[in-house]
């Protein structure tokens, strides 16, 4: 192979030899109009083609979702009083029986105590009691007749109302102690602290709503385990069934996918919205999802198994769908098709092909049918 470097021209020469070895160079290489660079005369043109194949086909359906915690409480105080400490705040990370918070009610010790001496006096007059009776009892079997019927039903009753008060007032012992317990404030699940909204020294009153002293000290979300929801409208309740695969992608997480089933539906449309809500449940031990995130979830609707299908770029011809069929004998032929289900990606052939047959994919060929091509398979098929 030659290579020219020359830079300057020194002579006439020079000149006409470098004149003369260019056009040496380029009569090397045929020009792009040649016939070496034409196709031969008579060859059929090639033309990219694909197989009709057997798939399972699905329309599917995208809706917006968002993600909530499958259990959420707010933690309230049973009994009035002050918060002594407070040992979580919000954000924190908590495990099932975890103490919280714990409250000072002084009041309720006193009446424990108070309780407590009013039970053992009742337990003393209920012995006292017991013990007169069986007395009494003893000296009748001795000497029938001595102690008369009435002082015996008399000391058979004081002892039972003495056994009575006694059980009454360990019961009240019992509900102030329980009363003590709701002084300690634990986590009824694993889960992660949403809010805090009380401080150690504030007074927080017994309650189950409302805000300020008598709201809630605490809400407490189950992050581990989540709901995502989302409405399907009336028209596709049909396809909606506990089990079916659902993928939900989640944009604010850099696309990620999170794949699941339907866990649980209302069964019920709402009559102002005529959609139903349908729940799917995502594990979450890495907490990286987050309770009112929004997911776009997509759940196949309208499934046709093992049907044949083409590529979309196959068809052509609007309201008379065409499909050009290559035959065996390389002849292509223009194909009426009655058409099915559509998907991005592929078309339901329900009538015109046959499973295996070639059909050209892409802009429709030029040329016309009964011509003989060359199917290439096309990239991807």
């Amino acid at each position: 192979m030659q290579h020219l470097t020359t830079t300057h021209w020194p002579g006439k020469a020079a000149r006409t030899g470098g004149l003369m070895s260019m056009l040496l160079l380029a009569g090397c290489h045929p020009a792009p109009d040649s016939p070496s660079m034409r196709p031969g005369p008579g060859a059929p043109p090639s033309v990219a083609v694909a197989r009709v194949t057997r798939e399972d086909l699905a329309r599917l359906l995208t809706l917006p979702a968002e993600f909530r915690p499958k259990t959420e409480v707010e933690l309230h105080a049973k009994v009035t009083g002050y918060v002594d400490r407070m040992n979580v705040d919000f954000g924190d990370r908590v495990k099932a029986g975890q103490l919280l918070a714990t409250l000072e009610v002084p009041e309720l010790y006193d009446q424990l105590r108070n309780a407590a001496a009013l039970w053992e006096r009742a337990g003393a007059d209920a012995t006292n009691a017991e013990q007169i009776r069986l007395r009494l009892e003893a000296v009748n079997r001795e000497h029938p007749n001595l102690v008369a019927p009435q002082e015996m039903d008399t000391a058979r009753a004081r002892a039972g109302a003495a056994q009575a008060a006694a059980q009454a007032a360990r019961a009240e012992v019992e509900k102030f102690e329980t009363m003590t317990n709701f002084t300690r404030i634990t986590a009824p699940f694993a889960g992660v602290i949403t809010r805090r909204s009380a401080d150690p020294g504030a007074l927080v009153a017994a309650g189950t709503a409302g805000t300020g002293p008598d709201g809630p000290l605490l809400r407490l979300s189950d992050n581990y385990q989540l709901r995502l929801d989302f409405e399907v409208t009336v028209d596709y309740v049909q396809y909606i069934h506990a089990g079916s695969v659902v993928t939900a992608r989640v944009d604010s997480l850099g696309g990620r996918v999170v794949n699941g089933v339907i866990t649980r539906f209302s069964s019920r449309v709402n009559p102002e919205t005529r959609t139903m809500l349908v729940e799917m449940e995502v594990p979450n031990p890495d907490l990286l999802l987050v309770p009112g995130m929004y997911a776009a979830v997509t759940l196949p609707v309208e499934q046709h198994a093992r049907t044949l299908a083409v590529p979309i770029s196959a068809v052509s011809g609007g309201r008379n769908p065409v499909v050009y069929r290559v035959g065996g004998n390389g002849e292509l032929e223009a194909r009426p098709v009655r058409l099915g289900l559509e998907t991005p990606e592929r078309w339901e052939i329900l009538e015109g092909l046959r499973e295996g047959d070639q059909v050209v994919v892409g802009r429709p060929p030029v040329v016309p049918a009964g011509e003989k091509v060359t199917p290439v398979a096309a990239a991807g098929q």
